[in-house]
This record gives C-alpha cells, structure tokens and sequence, in this order.
C-alpha cells in the first residue's frame, strides 16, 4: 500500500461516517435556520432602541398608530385623535405602509 491509497482511503472512510454527516447537517442548519434569525431579531431590537415620537408603527396585535412617547420600555400610542394607548415596547414593529411610502 502506498502513501497516496492510505490517504484516498481514510478520506473516503471520513466522508462516509455518521459523525461527520451529523457535523454536516449541524452546519447546514446553522447557516440556512439560525444566523438568519439571529440577524433579523438584531435589526428588530435596533428598530425598537431607535423609536421617537412621531413614527408610525404597528403592533403585533395589528394595531396601527403613530408613537406619543417612549419611557422605559413602555410606549404610548395615538391609535385615534385623542385616543391613546401604552404597551410594551416588544409588541412594536414597523409600519410596512409607511416604509413604502419612504
């Protein structure tokens, strides 16, 4: 046997084994599942420590409305003329129709 069928062999043997698919799919799921998310919650959270009164914006529940004040995690939302409403800041995201309009 020489050097090179030794190597060709023990490459072959590595690319068959499970450990190394598992790595393989760890990988995989890594790059396709879990830095895009990542990603997308750090443009969220600076979306959110970026919010001034003013803006228009929308909450998860569906509620549109245009911000009054930020304090404390806490944001007080104009849904209507004189009528206000205060939730979390963590059910705040942007308005997609005032994004367009940009």
């Amino acid at each position: 046997m020489t050097f090179s069928t030794i190597t060709a062999f023990s490459i072959k043997s590595l690319i068959a084994s499970p450990l190394f698919m598992f790595v393989i799919i760890i990988a995989i799921m890594y790059f396709m599942m879990i830095r895009p998310q990542r990603k997308r919650q750090k443009e969220i959270e600076n979306f959110r420590n970026g919010l001034q009164p003013g803006q228009d914006v929308v909450t998860s529940g569906g509620i549109y409305g245009k911000i009054k004040e930020v304090n404390n995690g806490v944001v007080l939302l104009e849904v209507a003329k004189g009528v206000e409403i205060r939730v979390d800041i963590s059910v705040v995201f942007a308005n997609p129709s005032a994004m367009q309009q940009q």
